[in-house]
């Protein structure tokens, strides 16, 4: 009977079980805009669980200052929340990938310090994976703040490139491996180990600074997939099977995303970490636009011509992009819809996966503005139908709709997944200029017979074609 007892779960082991299994039905309901906000509060229950089990299991010396930790976190957490504007989204996640970063990383690095206090070395499979925990946990921090720094204006959008960039990465690069290989065989060095924490911080500044504003929506999916990452190693670190099989969760679901985050894009994902592709968004143009469209004219409109096109016809298609982020213009885009819809407009929304700044960001911004789940249409289901709408309204987007990706095989963007927009009946475009978007091309689609361009800001224009719109 004491044998078979030995291989029964005890009552922490079967709440991880609980809980791990919460973390994946979570992670399946996130997939889906209708049932994201489920998934997410599954996966908060989870972590609740397998966070009071683990302060129960292990033996704490200090409850009152775990207490303390929990209350400041908590608020500074729920203050973020609430007064975090949507359109700074990103730079929150960039932030919080950060922080999971930084939170694996000193629970390595409390391990060795714990370890030589009481002149106990390490194992070398406890050694592997402090080692690992510090090096994908720095680099994360460390990138996330460049993240955070590029999408918050701090740094510019552009790559950020100096000679020898590659070599020194390398160098940087191989010397942590030196580093790591010696600390096997002397654990207890500590010079040697603050100098792998220190590279592990410079290679994450240098890991994100050459890579463009643009390419955010990789960067932060990836990032987030070494959040995980560092979280599992973490978790063999202090020996905790939930939080081995959460950050393996995290970490696999990042590298998914990234995947199709670089697929929506037409590019590998070494492409976008060391190609240095872009420009800084909201370059220079003019109606003549670049590489030789001296000859090329636009067609510009005021809001009440926008206004009878929009009202008059029978389907709108809405492409959000950056720029409508940027003015905080998803509420008044939302009434906008809403006024087209009483009229007996069809009127839906066309989401390309890498517009904005994060994945997902123009899903997130629409949600917040309470617009319905199934107006929402992915690249794939939408294209089909442009041929038989009306009027395309793309209120800040640029590169998502050139239709040089589809045409133009010298075009730097050729092969990306457009949204196509230039298949509509006419299209209206809501932009502050005829400036270049990240990819630095000339956006075809400014320049056709049927495309009106809409000049100034997302918000102000809009609200014109809802004033407009009232009148007819």
């Amino acid at each position: 009977m004491t044998a078979v007892t030995e291989f029964l779960p005890t009552g922490i082991e079967l709440v991880y079980l609980v809980a791990a299994s919460l973390f994946i039905i979570g992670l399946k309901q996130l997939g889906s805009p209708a049932t994201a906000r489920n998934g997410n509060l599954l996966g908060s229950i989870a972590m609740f669980l397998a966070v009071a089990v683990t302060l129960l299991d292990q033996q704490v010396l200090n409850y009152e200052l775990i207490l303390v930790g929990v209350i400041i976190g908590s608020l500074i957490g729920a203050i973020a929340a609430k007064q975090v504007a949507m359109t700074a989204m990103p730079q929150m996640v960039g932030l919080f990938n950060g922080l999971g970063g930084a939170a694996s990383a000193l629970v390595a690095i409390a391990e060795f310090w714990r370890r030589m206090s009481h002149n106990q070395p390490l194992p070398i499979d406890a050694n592997l994976s402090v080692i690992l925990s510090v090096f994908i946990g720095g680099i994360t921090l460390t990138g996330s703040l460049v993240a955070f720094a590029k999408l918050q204006g701090l740094l510019t959008g552009a790559p950020i490139k100096f000679p020898l960039q590659q070599p020194i990465n390398i160098l940087l690069l191989a010397g942590f491996i030196g580093i790591s290989a010696y600390l096997l065989f002397d654990p207890m060095n500590v010079p040697f180990f603050l100098g792998m924490v220190g590279i592990s911080a410079v290679l994450g500044i240098l890991f994100v600074i050459p890579i463009g504003g643009g390419d955010m929506p990789v960067v932060i999916s990836l990032l987030n997939s070494l959040s995980g990452l560092a979280a599992s190693a973490a978790g063999f670190v202090v020996m905790n099977n939930v939080l081995i099989i959460s950050g393996a969760l995290v970490g696999a679901s990042g590298l998914i995303l990234t995947q199709i985050m670089c697929k929506a894009m037409n590019r590998t994902l070494t492409n976008v970490l060391f190609g240095g592709f872009g420009t800084a968004e909201g370059g220079s143009g003019s109606a003549s636009g670049t590489g030789g469209a001296e000859a090329k004219t636009v067609h510009s409109i005021d809001s009440e011509e926008g206004a009878m096109m929009l009202g008059y016809s029978k389907s709108v298609v809405i492409v959000p992009g950056y720029g409508m982020a940027v003015a905080q213009a998803q509420h008044v885009v939302r009434e906008l819809a809403d006024l087209l819809e009483k009229q007996g407009v069809e009127v839906r929304y066309a989401i390309h996966p890498v517009a904005g700044r994060m994945p997902g960001h123009m899903n997130v911004l629409l949600a917040e503005a309470n617009v319905p789940y199934d107006r929402l249409y992915d690249m794939d289901d939408i294209n089909p139908q442009f041929e038989q709408t009306d009027v395309a309204l793309v209120i800040g987007a640029n590169d998502v709709v050139n239709p040089a990706a589809r045409s133009n095989q010298e075009s730097p963007i050729f092969g990306m997944p457009i949204l196509e927009v230039d298949r509509a009946k006419h299209a209206i475009i809501i932009k502050r200029s005829l400036s270049t978007g990240f990819a630095g091309v000339d956006n075809d689609l400014f320049y056709k017979d049927k495309t009106m361009m809409l000049f100034g800001s997302a918000k102000d224009m809009v609200n014109q074609l809802v004033s407009s719109v009232k009148e007819l």
